[in-house]
């Protein structure tokens, strides 16, 4: 069916009937591709400037790596969330070039060349060592879409001379991912001090007051300081996201 649609327009395009504009307008919303337990959309690079994302948390290993094969066979790069090691394995086993990083629990597929340059920079934060590995997860999204990206690691308001001592690498980012968990004060305390656009993100980490993340997200969603935007709880691959497209 999607063949015909395209083969339509294809025509169209080539008696004129339509412009390049309106056949790309046409395109951008076909096809996706029906799996039975997945309907993989292959167009969405098209619309967002990167492919779909799979978040494996709940499926089945089998399913993870039906998805990210038929996601591979489209797709220079390819990127999977929430992925355990076992996943992982059987990936490598139908995709060769499949990489795994264990702190941010993501499989990346990049087949793009080595050459091409990162843009612009975003800078990821931690308050804790704690928090890492929700940062990084945040972190190497923002790099699979093309963002150099730099770490600054347990720099938390316990210790602020930390942070300060970073300041030139704050002031050369474009933008800044801040993580932190237990009280969740950093964010609005970047943002006090820096002029550069921030991502807040709460985790999980912390006593039991923390409410396992809910507290710093409510001190993020409080924040005084304007330039914050928060984002759930432990979702570092909302921020890195989100973060890239600000860079780009």
């Amino acid at each position: 069916m999607y063949e015909r649609k395209i083969k339509k327009i294809m025509t169209d395009l080539a008696d004129r009937k339509i412009r390049p504009g309106e056949a790309i307008k046409k395109l951008k919303f076909m096809p996706f591709e029906d799996l039975g337990h997945t309907k993989i959309d292959h167009h969405r690079s098209l619309r967002k400037g990167f492919p779909e994302v799979v978040f494996c948390q709940s499926k089945t290993t089998k399913q993870v790596v039906e998805i990210i094969k038929r996601l591979s066979q489209n797709n220079k790069v390819v990127l999977a969330t929430r992925a355990t090691e076992e996943m992982f394995r059987e990936v490598k086993k139908q995709v060769k070039n499949a990489g795994y990083n264990k702190e941010s629990k993501t499989i990346i597929i990049n087949k793009k060349s080595s050459i091409n340059q990162k843009k612009g920079k975003i800078l990821v934060l931690t308050a804790g060592t704690s928090d890492i590995n929700v940062a990084e997860e945040a972190a190497v999204v923002a790099e699979a879409m093309g963002s150099r990206v730099e770490r600054v690691y347990d720099v938390g308001v316990a210790g602020l001379h930390r942070l300060l001592d970073n300041s030139e690498k704050i002031d050369d980012a474009n933008v800044l991912i801040v993580v932190a968990g237990m009280d969740g004060v950093l964010p609005s305390v970047v943002s006090g001090i820096f002029g550069k656009p921030i991502i807040a993100v709460p985790t999980s980490v912390g006593y039991g007051a923390s409410f396992k993340g809910i507290a710093p997200l409510l001190t993020m969603l409080n924040s005084c300081s304007p330039g914050v935007a928060v984002v759930n709880i432990d979702n570092g691959f909302g921020a890195g996201y989100f973060a890239s497209m600000i860079n780009k």
